[in-house]
């Protein structure tokens, strides 16, 4: 394997504004969302402080081609934490060469350093790219799930 098609994972730092910022809006465009003012600019800070938010991100010859975000969190099912994989995104261009797997172990490897159960994510039920992978690496819950948007 060649430098330029090295993957590294490393935690998301305050530097990464720029290329995560590149990535975050493809990912939000990709799920169709438009954030209202300034909620980019708080979630980056969140995941890339000291918050409860974890953020990775991946790179391949030097250049950051991925993000992940992930909370580590109680659960009434086990006495042991669980994970909740929030958003996990590769540029279209790099997706297939293993830069969604590696985040994803990552994230694996991370939430059994912190104790962990387990991982868990969603994801459209028509991504049926990001699918192809997840049914590689987890299974496939058998819940569905309900959204109740709170208004002021």
């Amino acid at each position: 394997m060649t430098e330029a098609e090295r993957i590294a994972i490393r935690p998301l730092v305050a530097a990464d504004r720029a290329d995560w910022l590149r990535l975050w809006q493809a990912y939000l465009a990709f799920y169709r969302q438009e954030l209202g003012d300034g909620v980019s600019e708080a979630v980056f800070a969140r995941i890339s402080g000291d918050g409860a938010h974890c953020g990775l991100v991946v790179e391949q010859g030097g250049r950051m081609v991925g993000f992940v975000h992930y909370i580590v969190h109680e659960t009434t099912w086990s006495l042991a934490p669980t994970c909740y994989l929030e958003d996990l995104y590769v540029d279209g261009a790099m997706r297939g060469g293993g830069a969604g797997r590696a985040l994803i172990a990552a994230v694996d490897e991370a939430a059994k350093a912190r104790g962990c159960r387990s991982v868990y994510w969603h994801t459209h039920d028509d991504n049926a790219r990001a699918r192809a992978l997840y049914d590689k690496v987890a299974v496939l819950s058998p819940f569905v799930r309900y959204d109740q948007i709170l208004t002021p």
